[in-house]
């Protein structure tokens, strides 16, 4: 069915009031900020004057249309109402393709007036540029600060403006942007038909599997824009590596840690400089005398600091993500500080070895094997409406799936400071992909790419560019405590040249520290014996497969499906689009709507039917959550089941998505989450009791690094009617970072589950009889249904919400003695008015089920300046009788 054209400019807004704000940033130099608004543009067909007059004051730009920076052209039509949200429906399609235009029509000037008077003495200022797609000429008062014009997407620019600073401190500056030099067919190819990856930029731009293409390549002035004031010498691209010899715990004192330090100085000044560099590190303060010839850059490096009894940082659930506040400054001797940094670093140490039981990389952090558990990650934003913001967001909602590792995929880019910084906060490992991915570059035979494999073999054009701007992204990302392994690419290694200069020069000398693998399906990470691709499987799997299946050691991608519930789906599809797909088990087909299709729909076949057919889009969204928490708890919990014996980690294919798709996601591009997400966050949880649905295993997983001793394991089900039948309870233990099995109870369950299926419950508690964890399956009948689910009694739950401080909700769900399950409840925090969902909200739990005579609590955290409105919590469960429960918030 057609969609109806429409224009949702507001959506871009929200945002950026509805994240939960850094308490931080990262880096600073001595005087620095953002040229972030007050930008002005034209496209280049409408502008005849040259740069050096659009740079002057005095040239009118009264006229020009409000400029997005940082953002792409595209971000600036849509926030002026030119084109439509491609976000929305089919409005991608109503806006123009630059394959199709050609590059002018997405070529602009972009102007900025801004005060600064000129420097004093021997001070100096900068202007400082992160990232422009894809190359520019800049001017500043009608000076070009650029001798050649600038190229690269992935390189900052930075130039010394001291000389052009006008003296009344009225300054102009004007870029003009070009695209990519190869835009790219976008024919529904990977990457379309390949020649975007020509260039060192966005492969996602022309389009993918679960993107369409975005028509400006993301053309523009897409990252920050700062000016920097610094006196005669600048510090640059420090470097601080920290060492934590031999196998650590995260309590107790530590024995010593060793810091490095070294960083870049640079005096472009007519005249010597003599002075002091030092470090403020943990309530000590280290410094080094330095002299600095006239026009000249010196790499300075400290002796190695010993840090006595540090505070680790570790990973995501193995302890805490503690970081110390780091301080680099240079001072003149005799005159105030000439330039500072801050970073926030956290003191550990990453190595890997090869394990070569399980046939792959096993990685260690402070000496201690981590099983890696992880999420495939794109791009926060396909426009990159990229923020501090929403990065602390999403990465929290991977601390929330407890999740230890993001992968950032190599058809995008080397991800921003902000992102790392997160990271770093939340205990998040990062895999860092390179540029290229077997698609565009060449791994495939493709009828849909435009070169054959041997030309795309050598992709990109310009190869010095690649390590140009790999050298740079290294530089500025390698001091975060996440950052644990670079890679090559996704699934190709890049050329043989680009390959062996990171892995033998570049590297070795700028970050020696972190494993560097040469792609992402190499076997030196995970050794292939079963062929293929070396990643998979994708898409919905019975439960069996997760568990049973021996797939590849350290899975780089594995993944199910990912559609969001009818509140998400209504963000991103017309009214009359909200047709739900038909499976036909007969032809195997699928009939899907137009607009659900063009969003990257992938089947869940028969997975709805045993829940029974779908009635409408609503019926089949909440029944695809059941799916998709099924899916996720089984993906998790079955390798898990396999760690150090097949496995030693995966990564799921994907975590989420930067563009309305309906496909590998936990949560939408809103971020509102899915059961996904909370499917993972029970699978993956450190210390979890589990049940093997092949051999009827109960079994425990401990990620920790302790034992568990004196456990009351509980075993029990119930049937449809609320019925409890306890199977066995008996003390237990487990040793730490290991699994292990107890006793089958297969037999007993299968046969009450044979005529509609049974539910089954698993606790494990302490010596106080409080519950370390549980989990609650749904198993089908003797075919294969939920057949008993589809007439289970309705029940009511007791639901109380009070306010336990500014921004913190907790709520508390009763169900009463002898009634049936409360099963399967969606809360959500909602504005009392409009009863719209607060996004982002981050839940302790959801999709919950309450056991008869149980009581279940969960927290909801949310940002208080977004939301000054009266709040409610929503509940709506499988069996609520009440759809949906509104309750209002105690204070």
């Amino acid at each position: 069915m057609p969609s109806t054209l429409i224009y949702r400019p507001a959506k871009l807004k929200l945002l950026v009031t509805l994240a939960l704000i850094l308490p931080f940033v990262n880096i600073y130099a001595q005087s620095s900020y953002e040229l972030n608004s007050g930008w002005k543009c034209a496209p280049i067909g409408s502008v005849k004057e040259s740069g050096t007059v659009l740079s002057t004051p005095a040239f009118n730009t009264t006229a020009w249309m409000p400029a997005t920076v940082p953002g792409t052209v595209l971000t600036t039509l849509l926030n002026n109402q030119k084109v439509p949200d491609p976000f929305w429906g089919m409005n991608n399609e109503h806006i123009v393709d630059i394959y199709k235009t050609g590059a002018d029509y997405y070529t602009y000037w972009f102007t900025k007036d801004f005060k600064e008077t000129p420097a004093s003495g021997s001070n100096q200022v900068y202007l400082n540029f992160r990232g422009i797609n894809y190359s520019c000429d800049i001017y500043l008062n009608g000076h070009k600060l650029n001798r050649t014009i600038q190229k690269g997407m992935f390189l900052r620019f930075n130039y010394n403006i001291t000389p052009y600073l006008a003296k009344n401190g009225d300054n102009r500056l004007a870029v003009l942007v070009h695209p990519p030099d190869v835009v790219g067919n976008p024919n529904g190819g990977q990457g379309g038909d390949g020649t975007i990856a020509r260039n060192v930029g966005l492969q996602y731009t022309a389009g993918w599997d679960w993107i369409q293409p975005m028509r400006d390549r993301n053309t523009g002035i897409w990252d920050k824009v700062t000016i920097q004031k610094t006196g005669a010498v600048r510090i640059a691209d420090e470097h601080i590596v920290t060492l934590v010899p031999g196998v650590r715990l995260p309590e107790g004192a530590q024995q010593p840690a060793v810091i490095k330090v070294a960083a870049e100085l640079s005096n472009p000044t007519a005249a010597m400089v003599n002075g002091s560099l030092s470090f403020e590190l943990d309530g000590k303060t280290i410094s080094k005398p330095v002299s600095l010839k006239p026009n000249s850059t010196t790499n300075v490096s400290f002796a190695d600091y010993s840090l006595p009894n540090p505070k680790l940082w570790w990973p995501n659930g193995y302890g805490d993500q503690h970081l110390y506040k780091f301080k680099l400054k240079f001072a003149a001797a005799g005159k105030a500080v000439s330039d500072q940094h801050q970073l926030n670093i956290g003191v550990r140490q990453l190595t890997s070895e090869y394990n070569e039981h399980t046939g792959s990389r096993q990685i260690m952090v402070n000496g201690q094997k981590i099983f890696i558990k992880g999420g495939n990650w794109v791009i926060s934003d396909a426009m990159l409406r990229l923020s501090d913001t929403r990065y602390d967001a999403e990465v929290r909602f991977h601390r929330d799936m407890n999740l230890n590792l993001i992968r950032v995929w190599g058809g995008a880019m080397i991800e921003r400071p902000e992102f790392f910084e997160a990271c770093d906060k939340y205990g998040i490992l990062v895999f860092q992909d390179l540029w290229g991915s077997g698609d565009c570059n060449g791994r495939w035979q493709d009828p849909q790419k435009l070169d054959d494999q041997w030309t795309r073999r050598k992709y990109p054009d310009d190869h010095g560019l690649f390590l140009r701007s790999a050298i740079d992204q290294i530089k500025m990302v390698r001091n975060y405590a996440s950052l644990a392994i670079w890679c090559g690419g996704n699934e190709i290694t890049p050329p043989e040249d680009i390959l062996t200069a990171l892995r033998d020069t570049i590297l070795p000398k700028l970050d020696n520290t972190r494993w560097f693998v040469d792609y992402s399906n190499s076997d030196s990470m995970s050794h292939n014996v079963l062929g293929g691709n070396g990643d998979g499987p994708y898409g919905i799997q019975p439960l069996p497969v997760f568990w049973e299946f021996k797939t590849f050691p350290f899975n780089s991608e594995v993944g199910s499906v990912g559609v969001g519930d009818y509140e998400s789906l209504k963000r991103f599809i017309p009214s009359a689009n909200m047709v739900p797909p038909v499976y036909d088990e007969e032809t195997h087909k699928t009939k899907t709507d137009s607009v659900w299709d063009y969003h990257k729909y992938i089947g869940y076949d028969t997975a709805i039917n045993k829940y029974g057919k779908a009635k409408n889009a609503a019926d089949f969204a909440m029944k695809a959550q059941l799916v998709n928490y099924d899916q996720y708890r089984g993906l998790a919990e079955g390798f898990t089941s396999h760690m150090w014996d097949w496995y030693t980690g995966f990564i799921i294919w994907k975590t989420q998505n930067p563009w309305t798709a309906m496909r590998g996601q936990m949560y939408d591009y809103y971020l509102d989450p899915n059961a996904c997400l909370y499917g993972l966050h029970n699978g993956s949880t450190p210390f979890h009791i589990m049940y093997n649905p092949i051999n009827g295993m109960v079994m425990v997983a401990n990620n920790t690094f302790k034992a568990r001793r004196s456990m009351m394991m509980v075993v029990k089900t119930y049937d449809m009617e609320g019925k409890e039948n306890l199977l066995t309870q008996v003390f237990a233990d487990i040793n730490a970072t290991t699994v292990k099995k107890y006793f089958s109870i297969k037999g007993t369950v299968d046969k009450l589950a044979a005529k509609e299926g049974v539910f089954l419950s698993l606790q494990l508690l302490d010596e106080s009889k409080k519950v370390i964890t549980d989990n609650t399956y749904w198993i089908p009948d003797s075919k294969g249904g939920f057949s008993g689910l589809q007439k289970m009694k309705a029940e009511e739950l007791s639901v109380k919400a009070k306010y336990i401080k500014p921004g913190r909700v907790e709520v508390t769900l009763v169900n009463k003695e002898n009634s049936v399950l409360a099963f399967f409840n969606r809360v959500a925090l909602v504005d009392a008015d409009s009863k719209t969902r607060v996004l982002p909200a981050f839940y302790s739990d959801n999709y919950v089920t309450v056991l008869p005579g149980e009581e279940k609590k969960l927290v909801i955290d949310y940002n208080v300046p977004a939301f000054k409105k009266k709040l409610e919590v929503s509940i709506n469960g499988w069996n609520a009788s009440n759809v949906p429960q509104t309750i209002s918030i105690d204070e």
